[in-house]
């Protein structure tokens, strides 16, 4: 019995060797590194910051095959081949995220496949069943955890007090 589920996207490129672009074992989701590349298997550019770009959205294209997102990511790994690039990366990098970054390692290389200048692969928690069981749980189901007008506080419905104490 394998454990392990394959996780790829028609909307970014084929792995270019015997490796998945991503595995799935229980929440955890292992994507392998991520290049500037299109669905053609092409770089979009010469260019760090368009190279980064579409990496990153490569990187999303795979979440999204599983209904996740960017802010499921909890550790990445950059490697660049020029640490000049690295403002250039973490400008692009950081537009991709809202709140809590990933952890996170960059790393200068001497070169990278088809000779991009940037490389992201990363490890991300599938937490939708929680976020799904902590709505439902949050203020006894009175308001779904989806406190809408001014007097019902959000926040303290997602910590569990209905509504901010108001029924």
């Amino acid at each position: 019995m394998n454990f392990l589920q394959k996780i790829e996207s028609d909307k970014g490129p084929k792995a270019i060797g015997p490796y998945s672009p991503a595995v799935k074992l229980g929440d955890f989701i292992y994507l392998s590194g991520q290049l500037g590349m299109d669905e053609t298997g092409n770089l979009v550019s010469e260019e760090v910051e368009l190279q980064t770009k579409r990496a990153m959205d490569n990187i999303g294209y795979l979440l999204g095959e599983m209904e996740l997102a960017h802010r499921h990511i909890v550790k990445t790994t950059v490697f660049v081949t020029d640490l000049n690039d690295f403002d250039k990366v973490n400008k692009v990098y950081g537009s991709y995220f809202d709140g809590v970054f990933p952890a996170r390692s960059c790393i200068e290389v001497s070169r990278l496949p088809k000779d991009a200048k940037v490389e992201i692969e990363c490890i991300v928690l599938d937490t939708l069943a929680y976020e799904q069981q902590m709505k439902s749980q949050s203020c006894g189901g009175s308001c779904g955890g989806e406190c809408s007008s001014e007097e019902h506080n959000h926040e303290s419905c997602a910590e569990g007090n209905c509504c901010g104490g108001y029924e």
